[in-house]
């Protein structure tokens, strides 16, 4: 990281003890550690009556606003976005992702980190974060790594009315199903009230953009964390959230951000 521009009002951060800003680390002219990225990007402290889930999406997007190129972020991506994509992944308890993110992208499970493996002991997580996919129909190729040998057993979020051979099918595969909703498709608001159930309140999404758009229409999300890529893509490609669009716009206000060789990671949180 080369540069550090801290949020000066430190009231406007969220209270996790760790973002940019007085006494923070001096990034000018070098490279963060992973140690001082962990805690850049912390998540919040719990409160007295224990943690309350904290739903944090991860995205990357042009300057002229696609979140892809043929299909993937990869090609809008560089290598200390993906270093930040991975810390962001150490801290979580689970990564949620939509089916059709985890078709077009090739997921796999999340490893475990050695450089991260007295972090999440000390939070009292296990060794890598679950996969949570949300899929309304399960059409998901069960015979992939993500389901078969995942290091911790990956989560499906589907509604009530899914097909019961295509939920054999993923429990027969060693997926988790669970319900969190009452029809087809999955609520999200429900959602983050169910993994928090299961112990999972450090919730980190990865998309896609018609997952995102979802959250921010419930109103479920709590912090944006957005590389801004130097790149132009024209084309169609989609925007980081999609679907209907909020009554409201929703107001967020600038926690921190990085900057290296044009790129900027940006920390958003709610207002």
């Amino acid at each position: 990281m080369r540069r550090l521009f801290p949020v000066t009002d430190e009231s406007a951060a969220p209270d996790s003890g760790g973002v940019p800003g007085e006494g923070a680390p001096d990034g000018a002219g070098r490279e963060w550690s992973l140690a001082e990225l962990a805690a850049a990007y912390a998540y919040p402290e719990a409160g007295p009556g224990g943690p309350l889930p904290w739903l944090r999406a991860n995205m990357v997007s042009t300057l002229d606003g696609a979140a892809q190129h043929d299909g993937r972020s990869q090609p809008i991506s560089s290598a200390t976005d993906m270093r930040i994509f991975g810390t962001l992944r150490a801290l979580a308890d689970v990564v949620v992702v939509g089916a059709q993110t985890v078709r077009q992208e090739g997921y796999r499970p999340a490893r475990a980190r050695a450089e991260f493996a007295e972090v999440r002991e000390a939070a009292g997580q296990g060794p890598a974060p679950a996969i949570a996919v949300v899929s309304a129909s399960l059409d998901l190729d069960f015979s992939l790594p993500l389901f078969t040998s995942p290091l911790v057993p990956t989560l499906i979020l589907t509604g009530a009315s899914a097909a019961p051979d295509r939920v054999a099918a993923a429990e027969k595969a060693g997926a988790r199903v669970v319900t969190a909703g009452d029809g087809i498709g999955v609520d999200p608001a429900r959602a983050v009230q169910t993994l928090a159930g299961l112990g999972h309140t450090r919730l980190l999404t990865e998309g896609g953009p018609r997952l995102l758009g979802q959250l921010v229409a419930a109103g479920v999300l709590d912090e944006l964390c957005l590389t801004v890529s130097p790149m132009l893509t024209a084309g169609d490609a989609q925007r980081i959230a999609g679907g209907p669009a909020v009554t409201v716009p929703q107001r967020f206000r600038l926690v921190s951000m990085l900057e290296e060789d044009g790129f900027l990671f940006t920390r958003y949180g709610r207002s």
